[in-house]
C-alpha cells in the first residue's frame, strides 16, 4: 500500500513539473512553439550589423549589452507570431524587445531601432510612452507590471497582421492597431511621436531584436509560436 501511495505521489508531482530553462514542455511542442535560444550557444543569433556577438552566453541568458551593436537579432525573419521570453534588468537599465525590424540596415543619421517596433524595458515605475510595456513612443501601457530590479519578468508579444498586443507578468498591458497610424509622426489621437513613418505601412515581417542601450539586461526562455 505504501508503495502504491509513493507511485501516485511521484506521478502527481511529475504532472506539475515545468520545463527547465530554455526548453519546451511537451505541451508547447505539441502547440507549435519554437525555441529560439538554447541557453548554451548563440546559434542563430547575430548582432544587428551581421556580426558574431562579442559577449558570450552568461548564466544561460543573452545579454546584448556590449555585444557589439545596437541589438542582438535572431537570424530568421518572422511575420505573425507570439513571442514569449523572460528578462531581468540591472539598475538604471534601458533596453527593449524589437519586432518586425526591417530592413536590417540603418538609414543615414538613424539607428537601426527606427526600422523596428520596440516594446520598451526601463528601470522605472511609470506607465508612459517610454516605460516598460510601452510600444515605444506609440502606445502607453495600461500599467507598469514589471518586477523590481534583479527579478525575472515574463513578457509575451503577439503580432497578428495589424495588431500588436503585450502581456507582462500575466497582465495585458498594451494593444496597438497599426492600421490606425495613417500619418507620419502622428498617433491616432493627433498627438505626435518621433517616427517619420505611417505605421500602417510598416513592414509586417522582420527581425526580432534585443536592444543594448547602455546597461545590462538578461534574456532567457525565448520562444516563438508562428500564427
Amino acid at each position: 500500500m505504501k508503495k502504491a501511495y509513493l507511485i501516485i505521489a511521484l506521478v502527481t508531482l511529475g504532472l506539475g513539473v515545468e520545463a527547465a530553462d530554455n526548453d519546451l514542455t511537451p505541451a508547447e511542442k505539441e502547440a507549435g512553439w519554437i525555441l529560439l535560444f538554447d541557453g548554451k550557444t548563440l546559434n542563430d543569433w547575430m548582432t544587428s550589423d551581421w556580426q558574431a556577438s562579442q559577449r558570450p552566453v552568461e548564466d544561460e541568458s543573452i545579454n546584448p549589452h556590449k555585444a557589439g551593436a545596437y541589438m542582438m537579432v535572431h537570424e530568421q525573419q518572422w511575420e505573425n507570431f507570439i513571442l514569449a521570453l523572460d528578462f531581468k534588468i540591472s539598475p538604471r537599465c534601458n533596453s527593449g524587445v524589437f519586432v518586425r525590424t526591417s530592413p536590417l540596415r540603418a538609414y543615414p543619421g538613424k539607428d537601426i531601432g527606427y526600422n523596428g517596433i520596440e516594446v520598451q524595458i526601463l528601470d522605472s515605475q511609470d506607465a508612459g510612452y517610454y516605460d516598460t510595456g510601452a510600444i515605444y513612443d506609440l502606445a502607453k501601457p495600461s500599467t507598469n507590471a514589471m518586477k523590481p530590479v534583479g527579478q525575472w519578468n515574463h513578457m509575451e508579444i503577439r503580432c497578428d497582421r495589424n495588431l500588436i498586443e503585450v502581456r507582462l507578468n500575466g497582465e495585458h498591458v498594451n494593444h496597438l492597431d497599426l492600421d490606425s497610424f495613417t500619418q507620419p509622426y502622428t498617433r491616432p489621437d493627433g498627438t505626435k511621436h518621433k517616427f517619420g513613418i505611417a505605421y500602417k505601412y510598416h513592414p509586417r515581417m522582420g527581425y526580432i531584436g534585443l536592444q543594448d542601450h547602455g546597461a545590462d539586461c538578461w534574456f532567457k526562455n525565448i520562444k516563438l509560436k508562428p500564427l
